[in-house]
């Protein structure tokens, strides 16, 4: 059994995917996803479709007209957002709103798929692939609303309410366990990893083998790959020691403090009942000074206030004024 290293998949999506000859990887990794014969007719323009120095860290989107008219937004995301849902809820709002002609009728509003590729853990669960939709479903009877003879004639291929709504596709790839059960699972092993296996078959990633061979590059793409892989690792480094600087720093002034604290409120009251409550005040306040001081810290360091706020839980407002 052989790997094979290759470009990782957000700069494939900048660099090489948008290309008509390479549509190929782009409808595998589609079609396995959706369980369906994805085939692409063109890439639109997307949000953040810059190659400046500034966008290293920026997010990777790209926006799919599919054969059958259907929008598809692939995102790939790096950095957490504590709003990151309502964010991809405003980005499949403003693709309906877009797309729309003035005057038309809301039957040609097309379907939005969002696809979001996540090297963050976004919210608690157990999975790694969610699939978000909109059921309607009876509060009496439980059943679930279809369409009817007639909004199927103007909805071709359709019967539920659902797949007329807009629908979503979380793929939080660190919850990935390396273990490749089905097509789909090949393909989020390579976006783990940058690498397949020559035992894997699914759809594109015959083609992505050879397309997205690192030594193929020319020798000046080769370098700004690097580049921004550099990048990729400085930012992930500065976050990751600045949170554990932070975090010693405030953890040994909160103890120290919530000792001092304990044992003056302990003289005070008196005794046990002192000792308690001087204790949990001490522990509560030693607590607030480890958060304050992490925060502190990441902010000092640069690190953008949002990362500090997923990390710290403390709102933007207190961030700003530490």
């Amino acid at each position: 059994m052989t790997t094979r290293k290759l470009i990782t998949f957000d700069w494939a999506l900048k660099k090489l995917l948008r290309s008509k000859a390479n549509f190929g990887i782009l409808e595998g990794f589609l079609s396995e996803l959706l369980r369906d014969d994805i085939q692409i007719l063109e890439i639109l323009d997307a949000e953040s479709n810059k190659d400046d120095a500034c966008d290293k860290f920026n997010r990777v989107d790209v926006k799919v007209k599919n054969a059958k008219g259907e929008l598809l937004l692939i995102e790939v995301q790096y950095e957490r957002e504590l709003d990151y849902l309502q964010r991809i809820l405003y980005a499949t709002s403003r693709t309906l709103v877009e797309q729309m002609r003035e005057g038309a009728p809301y039957s040609d509003l097309v379907k939005v798929i969002s696809v979001n590729i996540l090297y963050f853990n976004l919210g608690e669960g157990e999975d790694y692939v969610y699939r978000g939709r909109t059921h309607f479903r009876g509060l009496h009877k439980a059943d679930e609303l279809r369409l009817s003879t007639q909004q199927r004639l103007l909805f071709p291929g359709k019967e539920h309410g659902w797949e007329v709504f807009p629908e979503y596709y979380l793929i939080e790839v660190n919850r990935f366990d390396d273990v490749a059960k089905d097509s789909l699972d090949e393909w989020i092993y390579f976006l783990k990893h940058e690498e397949i296996k020559d035992e894997f078959s699914a759809k594109g990633l015959a083609e992505a083998k050879q397309t997205l061979d690192v030594m193929k590059l020319p020798a000046s793409e080769r370098q700004a790959y690097q580049r921004y892989l550099d990048d990729l690792s400085y930012q992930a480094s500065m976050v990751e020691s600045s949170y554990g600087i932070g975090r010693k720093e405030g953890r040994e002034e909160g103890r120290e403090e919530g000792r001092e604290e304990g044992r003056e409120e302990g003289r005070e009251e008196g005794r046990e009942e002192g000792r308690e409550e001087g204790r949990e005040e001490g522990r509560e306040e030693g607590k607030e000074e480890t958060t304050v001081a992490m925060a502190r810290a990441l902010k000092q360091k640069g690190v953008p206030l949002e990362t500090i706020s997923f990390a710290s839980g403390l709102s933007m407002e207190a961030i700003q004024r530490l």
